[in-house]
């Protein structure tokens, strides 16, 4: 039985870390876009949640079982409160990818420079975060139950799980900010992650019966080994600055904003 145990743990955890890179991905986004000395607290705000989410989720499995009953009908496709769930959670980090992608790349103009530096406080990032860490923690918890019937295993593997990615989010989010084409990547790979989540949410079944994790997750990992090789080949070559408008005054004007005639001029 003890053994039984360990071997439970030892893949729990695991797996807890694998399913939690995509939510530490996210945190690291957004985490960055705070002054430098907000950012580390954030991390660990965010993880911390997601911690605190999956036990009492954990706590409340009966309630989380609850959620897989059908609310009402959209289409003659019957839709649950976790179908429901997944299915904002999908759109809410579709929409947020696709617009942090776009201020990554996408010259800023000082108005809208304005407005979103105001928005970002650490409040708005903890707030964002706490919505997705529902989503994401809906799939580990029902992982979790499905590997193990303790519940001492499962709590203990989350905690260590969320220790592991506390030490490493510093670095993964160092990385990624400093290599761009591992921001866009890491955007795209939350789109994906968002558009699984909408089918998964709107045709479990589907999702499950044709493996589109196992496509997905091997899209992602082969993604980042071609992106390795590159950096590897190209390591002289200076990378293309994104955008970063939370980190420049209403004074500094970014190179891409010069004008034509000042350029002549």
């Amino acid at each position: 039985m003890v053994m039984e145990n360990v071997v439970a743990l030892i893949t729990l955890a695991a797996l807890e870390i694998v399913l939690g890179i995509d939510n530490v991905i996210f945190i690291a986004i957004l985490a960055a876009k705070l002054p430098k000395e907000q950012q580390a607290r954030a991390r660990q705000l965010g993880i911390g949640l997601a911690v605190v989410t999956r036990i009492l989720l954990l706590l409340s499995i009966s309630w989380v079982i609850g959620l897989t009953d059908p609310l009402f009908n959209i289409i003659g496709n019957p839709i649950s409160g976790r179908d429901l769930i997944l299915l904002v959670g999908g759109l809410f980090l579709i929409g947020k990818s696709t617009r942090e992608i776009h201020d990554k790349l996408e010259a800023p103009d000082h108005a809208s420079h304005r407005v979103q530096r105001a928005a970002t406080t650490l409040t708005a990032v903890v707030a964002q975060v706490m919505l997705i860490d529902v989503v994401f923690s809906l799939d580990s918890v029902i992982t979790a139950v499905g590997i193990s019937n303790s519940l001492t295993v499962m709590i203990v593997a989350i905690i260590l799980a969320a220790l592991v990615m506390i030490f490493f989010a510093g670095r993964i989010s160092d990385f990624v900010e400093r290599h761009p084409t591992m921001k866009i990547l890491a955007l795209a790979f939350l789109i994906l992650i968002g558009s699984l989540l909408v089918i998964e949410g709107w045709n479990p079944e589907a999702a499950h019966e044709l493996h589109l994790k196992n496509y997905a997750y091997f899209a992602m990992a082969f993604s980042v080994g071609i992106e390795f090789l590159n950096l590897r080949v190209r390591r002289s070559s200076q990378p293309v600055q994104l955008h970063n408008r939370p980190h420049l005054s209403q004074e500094e004007t970014p190179p891409t904003m010069v004008s034509s005639e000042q350029q002549t001029g």
